[in-house]
Protein backbone atom coordinates (compact mmCIF):
# COMPACT_ATOMS: atom_id res chain seq x y z
CA UNK A 1 0.00 0.00 0.00
CA UNK A 2 1.16 3.45 -0.89
CA UNK A 3 2.24 6.15 1.67
CA UNK A 4 0.31 9.34 0.49
CA UNK A 5 3.91 11.24 0.04
CA UNK A 6 5.06 8.56 -1.83
CA UNK A 7 2.14 8.70 -4.35
CA UNK A 8 2.22 11.81 -4.82
CA UNK A 9 6.08 12.08 -5.86
CA UNK A 10 5.83 9.38 -8.43
CA UNK A 11 2.96 11.90 -9.76
CA UNK A 12 5.10 14.42 -9.68
CA UNK A 13 7.90 12.44 -11.26
CA UNK A 14 5.25 10.92 -13.80
CA UNK A 15 4.50 14.55 -14.37
CA UNK A 16 0.80 14.53 -13.27
CA UNK A 17 0.23 17.15 -10.93
CA UNK A 18 -2.96 16.19 -8.79
CA UNK A 19 -5.88 18.20 -7.99
CA UNK A 20 -7.25 19.04 -5.01
CA UNK A 21 -10.71 16.97 -4.06
CA UNK A 22 -13.09 19.48 -4.18
CA UNK A 23 -11.37 22.41 -6.07
CA UNK A 24 -13.99 24.48 -7.83
CA UNK A 25 -13.85 27.64 -9.76
CA UNK A 26 -11.62 30.18 -9.17
CA UNK A 27 -13.33 33.99 -8.13
CA UNK A 28 -15.73 35.23 -5.34
CA UNK A 29 -19.31 36.59 -4.76
CA UNK A 30 -20.71 39.75 -3.36
CA UNK A 31 -21.83 39.65 0.45
CA UNK A 32 -25.57 40.09 -1.01
CA UNK A 33 -24.84 36.81 -3.78
CA UNK A 34 -26.51 39.38 -6.25
CA UNK A 35 -23.02 39.37 -7.74
CA UNK A 36 -21.20 36.19 -8.94
CA UNK A 37 -17.78 36.57 -10.92
CA UNK A 38 -15.21 34.38 -12.21
CA UNK A 39 -11.92 33.87 -13.36
CA UNK A 40 -9.92 32.60 -16.09
CA UNK A 41 -6.15 32.63 -16.16
CA UNK A 42 -5.67 30.94 -20.01
CA UNK A 43 -2.84 33.35 -21.64
CA UNK A 44 -5.48 36.94 -21.88
CA UNK A 45 -6.85 36.62 -18.29
CA UNK A 46 -10.20 37.57 -17.67
CA UNK A 47 -12.75 38.08 -15.07
CA UNK A 48 -16.54 38.00 -15.77
CA UNK A 49 -18.71 38.96 -13.14
CA UNK A 50 -23.03 37.76 -13.70
CA UNK A 51 -25.89 39.97 -11.77
CA UNK A 52 -28.89 37.62 -10.33
CA UNK A 53 -31.18 40.21 -10.32
CA UNK A 54 -30.89 44.24 -11.68
CA UNK A 55 -34.17 47.08 -10.95
CA UNK A 56 -32.83 49.29 -14.30
CA UNK A 57 -33.54 48.42 -17.69
CA UNK A 58 -30.57 47.19 -19.29
CA UNK A 59 -29.60 49.21 -22.96
CA UNK A 60 -30.53 48.20 -26.06
CA UNK A 61 -30.51 44.53 -27.07
CA UNK A 62 -28.28 43.82 -30.07
CA UNK A 63 -29.75 42.69 -33.32
CA UNK A 64 -27.53 39.70 -32.92
CA UNK A 65 -28.18 38.87 -29.55
CA UNK A 66 -30.76 36.35 -29.37
CA UNK A 67 -29.69 35.05 -25.63
CA UNK A 68 -29.51 36.49 -22.33
CA UNK A 69 -28.92 40.59 -22.50
CA UNK A 70 -27.70 42.86 -19.69
CA UNK A 71 -26.47 41.18 -16.61
CA UNK A 72 -23.07 39.63 -17.62
CA UNK A 73 -19.77 41.67 -17.75
CA UNK A 74 -16.04 40.90 -18.23
CA UNK A 75 -12.51 42.40 -19.05
CA UNK A 76 -9.33 41.01 -19.82
CA UNK A 77 -6.26 42.03 -18.86
CA UNK A 78 -5.76 43.02 -22.41
CA UNK A 79 -8.92 44.48 -22.75
CA UNK A 80 -9.27 48.15 -23.77
CA UNK A 81 -12.99 48.24 -22.97
CA UNK A 82 -15.23 45.67 -20.17
CA UNK A 83 -17.81 44.23 -22.36
CA UNK A 84 -21.65 43.66 -21.23
CA UNK A 85 -22.39 39.70 -22.85
CA UNK A 86 -24.72 38.01 -24.79
CA UNK A 87 -24.62 35.11 -23.36
CA UNK A 88 -26.57 31.38 -22.77
CA UNK A 89 -24.40 30.26 -19.68
CA UNK A 90 -23.87 31.81 -16.19
CA UNK A 91 -20.61 32.09 -13.61
CA UNK A 92 -23.08 32.21 -10.85
CA UNK A 93 -21.65 29.99 -8.45
CA UNK A 94 -22.64 29.60 -4.51
CA UNK A 95 -19.41 27.80 -3.33
CA UNK A 96 -17.56 30.85 -4.51
CA UNK A 97 -16.12 32.87 -1.47
CA UNK A 98 -17.57 35.78 -0.39
CA UNK A 99 -15.24 38.81 -0.94
CA UNK A 100 -16.54 41.00 1.60
CA UNK A 101 -16.81 44.32 1.49
CA UNK A 102 -13.99 47.12 1.08
CA UNK A 103 -12.19 44.00 -0.04
CA UNK A 104 -9.98 43.94 -3.13
CA UNK A 105 -9.33 40.77 -5.30
CA UNK A 106 -6.26 40.78 -7.94
CA UNK A 107 -5.02 38.10 -10.14
CA UNK A 108 -2.42 38.57 -13.36
CA UNK A 109 -3.03 42.47 -13.85
CA UNK A 110 -6.90 42.23 -12.87
CA UNK A 111 -8.18 43.77 -9.76
CA UNK A 112 -11.89 43.98 -8.61
CA UNK A 113 -13.37 45.65 -5.54
CA UNK A 114 -16.48 44.60 -3.53
CA UNK A 115 -18.44 47.67 -1.79
CA UNK A 116 -22.11 47.98 -0.54
CA UNK A 117 -22.44 50.22 -3.87
CA UNK A 118 -21.49 47.25 -5.78
CA UNK A 119 -18.39 45.23 -7.44
CA UNK A 120 -16.10 47.64 -9.49
CA UNK A 121 -13.15 45.43 -11.70
CA UNK A 122 -10.60 46.87 -14.18
CA UNK A 123 -7.37 46.18 -16.02
CA UNK A 124 -3.54 47.52 -15.48
CA UNK A 125 -5.04 50.34 -18.56
CA UNK A 126 -7.99 50.99 -16.59
CA UNK A 127 -10.30 49.52 -18.75
CA UNK A 128 -13.41 47.41 -16.55
CA UNK A 129 -16.67 47.72 -15.77
CA UNK A 130 -18.65 48.82 -12.18
CA UNK A 131 -21.84 46.72 -11.75
CA UNK A 132 -24.68 46.97 -8.98
CA UNK A 133 -28.14 46.11 -9.02
CA UNK A 134 -29.17 49.70 -9.68
CA UNK A 135 -26.81 50.56 -12.06
CA UNK A 136 -24.01 49.03 -14.43
CA UNK A 137 -21.62 50.51 -16.83
CA UNK A 138 -18.49 49.45 -19.32
CA UNK A 139 -15.66 51.77 -19.58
Amino acid sequence: MFRTGVLAAALLVAGFVPVAMGQGPEGFRSPSGNIHCQYIGDEDPTIRCDLRQTSNRPPPRPRDCDLEWGKAFEVSSRATRGILLCHGDTVQDNSLPVLAYGRTWQRRGITCISEQTGVRCSNARGAGFEIARAKQRVF
